[in-house]
């Protein structure tokens, strides 16, 4: 198992180019050779990190359905960090401008 330190959170946050807020949403997601429901910890117009106990491998390509009260948001994904067990970090992939709204609303709204 994978222990998370102070100095991996930091490194994470610098490579990120959207702040994240912690908003709690389902996802459900297809890919990996895997196919589940988890839920968020945090997400940005970027991407987000998922709690689910899949193990999902880096550079793994998923489809994400994440249902917001105006709308269902479907996008690809890419894994770009695992933690075996406990989540992973996805970036999203061609993320369409009406899903962003979306999403956008959701967080201001929060």
């Amino acid at each position: 198992m994978t222990r998370e330190t102070d100095s991996d959170d930091e490194i994470r946050e610098e490579r990120r180019h959207f702040d994240r807020s912690r908003l709690i949403v389902d996802v459900f997601f297809d890919g990996a050779d895997a196919t589940a429901v988890a839920s968020t910890k945090d997400i940005s117009v970027g991407g987000l990190y998922m709690n689910t106990r899949q193990e999902l491998p880096e550079g793994g390509l998923l489809t994400l359905r994440l249902p917001f009260a105006e709308g269902d948001v479907v996008v690809n994904a890419e894994v770009v960090y695992s933690n075996p067990g406990r989540g992973v970090g996805v970036r999203f992939q061609g993320l369409p401008e009406s899903a962003r709204a979306i999403i956008e609303r959701a967080l201001a709204g929060q």
